[in-house]
This record gives structure tokens, C-alpha cells and sequence, in this order.
């Protein structure tokens, strides 16, 4: 072999034509790997050249009958030209790759930028819609709003309210206690009810109801804490409670009060209010508020709403009145149980988790 047979045109067979004028083999390569289009016709064009029966290869083999001198120099030159083919058929599988991506993504086009942040519409929790409207029933009827501290006071939790230490009835209200004292030498707690904002508003006014005749007429909604956690209690919940003291105030005006502030809630008359006898050491008699649907999924079912009664006349005197002249009533009602009986709740829990999937109900 002739080292001009190194450059002849190859046959389809991979070996040189006879009579043929020479070629590159390593150009005739390139323009083969060009004119493929895809990845098959690519791997049949790297048979002609690079495969069992290629041109290169028939080129390898017929270094065996050349002279020792011949094969050092015509090797070489052919693995320069393997390596040339090698690195062009490289290249183009690489060219058609890309080629074939950016069709994909072309057909498969998709919009991978973020949208714009806007600002999400916030709604007010049922909890204290059920708040608002409280406030509302009982400001339409002359109730002031009264609000205070959250960490109490014992005198004013417990004692003001004809609940002493060591009173066996302090276990009803089992709380947590703050690691330090208050000014009378007895712990702080967190409320376990908002009654403390009776004791407070009342001192307050009281001047006023004995020396102008300006009744004390307040409720107290807010946050209170007691040692419970299950589907109908929480270790944090909301309480609204009343109190209305007067020279001639009864229970029957409870009765009339409460009576109608249920009805004006749950917007409608078809339901029934019974007052059953209960106790309550800051009030003598005490009643549990009972509430019957007439109508409704809830019909026929008796339901505890609130804790009633006329104020004790300790509790009075702690008022800074005279309770030979001033009587009234105080309620308690939690703001969680108004709520899931006006939207059908079963679970206390669901106000606390932050699913917006259940808040959104109420937005």
C-alpha cells in the first residue's frame, strides 16, 4: 500500500475504489456527520468510517503488509485521522442532542418565571367576629367594654370574687401561676376567666352608682387560660362575661337580658332558654343558661351556653358598694362555644391549627 492510498475515495464498503481519484477521508467524514439529521443516520455514517469493515480500520489493517519504516510513519498519520473523525463525530452527536432539547422545550414550552406577589386579602377570625357582634348586641343596650390585664392578680382572680385561698372551689378553675408575687404577696396567674374585669370596672364606677345614681353596666370579652385541652377545650380561649349592679335590678332582668342577646345572636325567635341551678361562689342563687334549638339541625337538643346568677353580696362589698342597697347579675359566656354553635363546629381546635382552608369559610 502507497501512502497516496491513504487519501483515495472510499468505496461504500470502506475500502478504496480503483481507478478513483484520491480523497480525504477525514473531510468526506465531516460532510457525512453534517448531512446526518438525526441520531440513527449519525450512527450509520460512524459505521463507514469507524466500524468493523470502515475505511479506518481497513486502513489499520493494511499496515500489516508494509515495511517496518512505512508502518511507523502511515500509523500514526491514521490514528491522527481516527482521532480527527472521532472528535467530529463528538462534536455532531453533542450538535444533534442540542438540537433535539431545544425542539422539546420549543413544543413543550413552559413559563418557569414566578408570578408577581400580590398581597393576600386577610379576614377577621370567627372567633372574634363572634367577639364583634357581642359587642354590638350588648353596646345597643347601654353595656360599656371593659379590658384588662391578662396576667391577674390573685385577689382579683380569686379572693375579690368570694373565692379565698384554700377555697375547695379554686380546683373548678385549675391555672397556671407567673413565677413571681404581686404587691399582696400572692402569686400572678393568668385569668382563668374575665370576672377580674368586673372587680376592676366596678371600683372604679362605683363612686358613680352611689352618688349619681349611674348604674354599672359592663361586659368583658377577652383571652383566659385554664389547665384543659381536648375537642371542646383549650388552654387558651375567649370569654365574655356581664355584669350589671343597680339599686333594682333582679333576676328577671337576667333573664330578659340573656334571653334576648341569644336571640339576636343566632337570629331567631324558634329557640327555647331554661336557667338551671348551679353553683358559683360569686353568686347566690347561680343558674347554667341552657339553650334548645326549635327548629334546625340542633332541634330538640338542650345545649349549655354561659354561667349565671345574681352577685354575691361579698362579692358586692368588694365592689366598694354597700350590698344592702345594690344588687345586680353577672353572665359568662365562651366566645369558641357561641361560635361553633352559630356555624355548626364541631371541634374547638379547628379556631387554633391556621388552616386557611377552614378560615376562608368566614372571610
Amino acid at each position: 500500500m502507497t501512502e497516496s492510498s491513504l487519501t483515495q475515495r472510499i468505496a461504500p464498503a470502506g475500502i478504496p475504489a480503483s481507478g478513483q481519484q484520491p480523497i480525504d477521508i477525514v473531510a468526506a467524514a465531516l460532510a457525512d456527520f453534517a448531512a446526518c439529521d438525526t441520531a440513527t443516520a449519525l450512527e450509520d455514517a460512524k459505521a463507514k468510517y469507524l466500524g468493523k469493515t470502515g475505511a479506518i480500520t481497513a486502513l489499520l489493517k493494511g499496515l500489516g503488509e508494509m515495511t517496518p519504516e512505512h508502518k511507523k510513519l502511515h500509523g500514526a498519520e491514521i490514528n491522527e485521522k481516527k482521532t480527527a473523525i472521532e472528535a467530529a463525530l463528538k462534536a455532531r452527536r453533542e450538535s444533534l442532542a442540542n438540537e433535539a432539547l431545544n425542539a422539546k422545550l420549543a413544543s413543550e414550552s413552559i413559563d418557569v418565571t414566578l408570578p408577581g406577589r400580590g398581597r393576600g386579602v386577610g379576614g377577621i377570625h370567627p372567633v372574634i367576629q363572634t367577639w364583634q357582634r357581642c359587642e354590638d348586641i350588648f353596646g345597643s343596650i347601654g353595656f360599656d367594654v371593659a379590658d384588662g390585664p391578662e396576667i391577674e392578680a390573685d385577689w382579683f382572680n380569686f379572693t375579690a370574687l368570694n373565692n379565698p385561698p384554700n377555697h375547695p372551689a379554686r380546683s373548678m378553675q385549675d391555672t397556671f401561676y407567673v413565677d413571681m408575687n404581686g404587691t399582696d404577696g400572692l402569686p400572678l396567674l393568668l385569668r382563668t376567666h374575665t370576672s377580674p374585669m368586673q372587680v376592676r370596672y366596678a371600683r372604679m364606677h362605683a363612686a358613680d352608682l352611689s352618688n349619681k345614681g349611674k348604674p354599672i353596666k359592663v361586659i368583658a370579652p377577652g383571652r383566659t387560660y385554664r389547665v384543659d385541652s381536648d375537642a371542646t377545650h383549650s388552654p387558651m380561649f375567649h370569654q365574655i362575661e356581664g355584669l350589671w349592679i343597680d339599686e333594682h335590678i333582679s333576676f328577671a332582668d337576667l333573664k330578659g337580658v340573656y334571653t334576648d342577646f341569644l336571640r339576636r345572636f343566632f337570629e331567631t325567635d324558634a329557640l327555647t332558654v331554661r336557667f338551671r341551678p348551679s353553683y358559683f361562689p360569686f353568686t347566690e342563687p347561680s343558674a347554667e343558661i341552657d339553650m334548645k334549638f326549635d327548629s334546625g339541625p340542633l332541634k330538640g337538643k338542650w345545649l349549655e351556653i354561659s354561667g349565671s346568677g345574681q352577685v354575691h353580696p361579698s362579692v358586692v362589698k368588694n365592689f366598694g358598694l354597700d350590698p344592702e342597697r345594690f344588687i345586680g347579675f353577672a353572665f359568662g359566656s365562651g366566645l369558641e362555644r357561641l361560635t361553633m354553635l352559630k356555624h355548626g363546629i364541631g371541634d374547638l381546635r379547628l379556631f387554633f391549627e391556621g388552616d386557611h382552608r377552614f378560615l376562608k369559610q368566614f372571610a
